[in-house]
């Protein structure tokens, strides 16, 4: 494989989006180790202090793992994984979170008119049992969060769009903490309930402008317990 050279005078940003550039063009794959350091940077024609500092760089992104006697391996690269250090940053600022959910109202009420499109019989009929479930879990939290998750992850498979399901998925990483926090408070839990089976009659009536309403709404309210917990 050609990981190509870099100029001295350079960053070692430049590495980094050098090797995640081979990532994305599919040369490096999940589970693929890396040559010895010395190789690679005489390869890339880069110092092997710049290049260490690329590759710590990308092992704290989780993008690799520098095992200590064992090599450098490209990670698994799983969205759980990657969302990591992001999640990390987010649990520092409180900002970054109303950042999210802004992003999320923006994006997801959407999500739910689109559905209402392309929903299928079969689909409303396993978005019910899920409701049902949840029903039978308000006091178990965490059981409780894996139906919610599930829950929103069959509504934009609905859509019937790949691009907004990775981009839900990515959200949902990122809101983890924030899901987590809500999902223990047992009046957020009830009113989570109550917003999904208003989405799933809007579902259900296949009426776009009510479903976006009523994700709408999901989302403001577990806002309001996020900002203001019990």
């Amino acid at each position: 494989m050609t990981f190509g050279t870099i100029k001295k005078n350079t960053l070692s940003e430049e590495i980094v989006d050098r090797l995640l550039c081979l990532i994305k063009e599919k040369k490096l794959q999940p589970g693929d180790k890396l040559p010895p350091e010395r190789e690679l940077a005489a390869t890339m024609q880069v110092s092997r202090p710049s290049l260490r500092e690329a590759l710590r760089a990308l092992s704290i992104l989780n993008v690799v793992e520098i095992r200590q006697g064992g090599g450098i391996y490209i990670t698994s690269l799983d969205p759980d994984l990657l969302s990591e250090p992001l999640e990390f940053i987010l649990s520092l600022d409180a900002s970054a979170f109303s950042h999210l959910i802004c992003t999320r109202k923006i994006i997801e009420p959407g999500i739910a008119a689109l559905a209402t499109v392309h929903i299928t019989d079969e689909e409303l009929q396993a978005l019910e049992q899920e409701l049902l479930k949840s029903g039978n879990l308000l006091d178990d939290p965490e059981a409780y969060r894996q139906i919610d998750l599930k829950i929103h992850e069959l509504i934009t498979t609905a859509t019937r769009n790949p691009i907004l399901s990775r981009i839900q998925s990515s959200l949902v990483q990122l809101s983890r903490t924030g899901c987590q926090h809500t999902a223990h408070i047992p009046a957020a839990r009830e009113q989570a309930y109550q917003d999904h089976q208003a989405i799933l009659t809007a579902l259900k009536s296949r009426d776009p402008a009510t479903a976006h309403e009523a994700m709408l709404q999901h989302l403001a309210h577990m806002e309001t317990y996020q900002q203001y917990p019990e």
